[in-house]
C-alpha cells in the first residue's frame, strides 16, 4: 500500500528481457537505502518487488501483463520515474490510500499554464465513468492528485509548482501515456454495491 507522495525521482539506467520479463535497473540513492530484496516499491504508481539491491542501484522485474497494461512497457534508459517505497503503519496519510494496481493508461490530452499551476487533461475510457467525480482522488504515475474538473470521458488535475519540481509530471506533453489508478475506496464500494445488487436479482 502506498500514499501516492513521491519520495523520488529514480533514473533507468538498464533494460534486459529473458523469457518475456524485463528487469529494470534503477539509481536512486535516496530510496535505495530504505529497501531490501522483497520489499515493494511504487514504480510510476506500479507495484514491483526488489529483487536485487547494489549500492544506489536496485532492481525490479515486470512480467508480460504488467507490461501491457502499464507505461513500463514503454521505458527505456534515461527514463525518469517515481518512486515511492510501501508506506508503514505508523506513517502519516499525507495523500490517499494507493494500492499500485494500474486501472488504465491515459492519455495527456491537453496541458495548459495557469498562474504558477499547470493544468492537465487526461482521458479515461467510458466504463471508467463514474470513478472521476470534481474533488475527488485520482493516482497519476503515483501520485496523488485531486480532480479539478470532469468533462465529457476526461478530467483535470491542477499541478502546483512543488508537484511539478518534485516529480515527472512535469515532463509530460500532449499525448503522453501515464498510468492511472483510481479511487482505491470508490472501487471496493463499486464492488460492494455490485455484489448486493446481484444478490437481491437472485433472491427468489
Amino acid at each position: 500500500m502506498f500514499t501516492g507522495i513521491i519520495q523520488e525521482i529514480g533514473t533507468i539506467t538498464d533494460i534486459q528481457e529473458k523469457n518475456s520479463i524485463k528487469t529494470f535497473s534503477i539509481k536512486a540513492a535516496q530510496t535505495a537505502v530504505l529497501l531490501k530484496i522483497g520489499d515493494s516499491v511504487s514504480i510510476d504508481g506500479t507495484c514491483l518487488t526488489i529483487t536485487t539491491i547494489k549500492q544506489d542501484i536496485f532492481q525490479v522485474e515486470a512480467i508480460p501483463e504488467t507490461l501491457k497494461l502499464t507505461i513500463s512497457g514503454e521505458y527505456k534508459n534515461g527514463s525518469q520515474i517515481n518512486l515511492e517505497p510501501a508506506m508503514q503503519l505508523s506513517d502519516r496519510l499525507h495523500g490517499h490510500l494507493v494500492s499500485g494496481h494500474v486501472d488504465f493508461i491515459g492519455t495527456v490530452i491537453s496541458k495548459k499554464n495557469e498562474g504558477d499551476s499547470t493544468i492537465l487533461t487526461i482521458d479515461y475510457p467510458k466504463n471508467m465513468n463514474k470513478f472521476f467525480n470534481l474533488k475527488g482522488s485520482v493516482t497519476m504515475n503515483g501520485v496523488s492528485l485531486t480532480i479539478s474538473k470532469v468533462t465529457g470521458n476526461s478530467f483535470e488535475v491542477s499541478l502546483i509548482p512543488r508537484t511539478l519540481s518534485n516529480t515527472n509530471l512535469k515532463t509530460l506533453t500532449e499525448k503522453s501515456s501515464v498510468n492511472i489508478e483510481i479511487d482505491l475506496i470508490a472501487r471496493y464500494l463499486d464492488g460492494l454495491l455490485n455484489a448486493n445488487r446481484q444478490e437481491r436479482s437472485e433472491c427468489p
